[in-house]
């Protein structure tokens, strides 16, 4: 009950639950708030602080950047969420708020799609980490062709291209549009008949429940903002029985790798990952690290493997 009080007493403050309200929805810097709220450095950090204090809201370092995201006790956290549901008809600056957050969410998006078109076509020519012959042989060992394939973070597709051989059909999925355009090129020019390549976002994919028997993301999901909910997503396509297939780097601290290839997280560790697949309904996962890069700074790769019930 402390909490609770405590927690209301906060709430009295617009203020304070106009950066709850976006903290609920988002992980945001101080200059994010600062530019929705239009509220200067020295306000929104105090708010914060005090927020912080009250044990309502965490701090998460990614890099240079501190992000901040709610995260009340578990015993008022469904009465916080009601509370600020609900405020949302009351708070004048509520529906720009939210308009203001999606303008920043676009943004980063953009950021990242702006990294990969200009990388299309010479992705092999260029370092990329974790990108391992190793992770792909033992990723095709635990999958049955022929079925149909959703290449999700495809790039180029060139792993589309090399499970199209084998598939009964292959769904290609990037958000970068020259991507998209090099990988149905590259379709053309072999006469790739059972390949589709997709525009989309891995958190919303362009692809019919329930169509699809493996998912695979390689080297793709650290890329997602939120990964959770691309794997949820992932599950969503499956048939029953289907199986998500993840190829990605095990948790590191080379944080040049956000500067140099975009990486939104710097990789996963084997219970994330669990945690993804659990939430998301899948069962019966197998995680295991199945590569060690011999250079600095000796990247590893994660193979997860689960199945969405029958």
């Amino acid at each position: 009950m402390a909490g609770l009080v405590k927690a209301l007493k906060l709430l009295g403050d617009e203020s304070r639950l106009r950066v709850l309200r976006l903290l609920d929805k988002e992980e945001l810097s101080v200059g994010e708030l600062q530019e929705m709220l239009g509220m200067g450095q020295s306000r929104i950090s105090m708010l914060l602080a005090q927020l912080k204090q009250a044990g309502l809201v965490e701090l998460r370092r990614a890099g240079q950047k501190s992000l901040y995201r709610l995260a009340p006790p578990k015993e008022i956290a469904a009465t916080l969420r009601d509370i600020l549901k609900r405020t949302r008809e009351e708070i004048a600056e509520a529906a720009a708020d939210d308009d203001a957050l999606g303008l920043i969410l676009a943004r980063r998006r953009d950021t990242l799609r702006a990294h990969f078109d200009e990388l299309a076509g010479r992705f092999g020519r260029h370092y990329v980490p974790g990108r391992s012959w190793k992770g792909i042989a033992e990723m095709l060992f635990r999958v049955l062709p022929p079925m149909v394939i959703a290449d999700l973070g495809a790039g180029e597709a060139s792993n589309a291209l090399h499970l199209s051989r084998r598939a009964k059909r292959v769904i290609a999925v990037d958000n970068s549009e020259k991507m998209v355009e090099y990988g149905r090129s590259l379709a053309r020019q072999y006469k790739v008949k059972n390949l589709e390549y997709k525009l989309g976002d891995l958190e919303d994919l362009p692809i019919d429940c329930g169509s699809c028997d493996l998912a695979l993301f390689h080297q793709s999901l650290h890329h997602a903002l939120h990964p959770e909910r691309a794997v949820a997503e992932a599950a969503r396509v499956l048939a029953p029985g289907g199986r998500v297939v993840i190829v990605d780097l095990l948790r590191h601290r080379y944080e040049e790798a956000r500067e140099l290839y975009a990486h939104v997280w710097l990789g996963f560790s084997q219970p994330e990952l669990a945690r993804f697949l659990r939430d998301a309904g899948l069962e019966d996962a197998e995680i295991t690290i199945v590569h060690r890069e011999d250079e600095p700074p000796h990247f590893e790769t994660l193979l997860a493997v689960a199945r969405k019930p029958a």
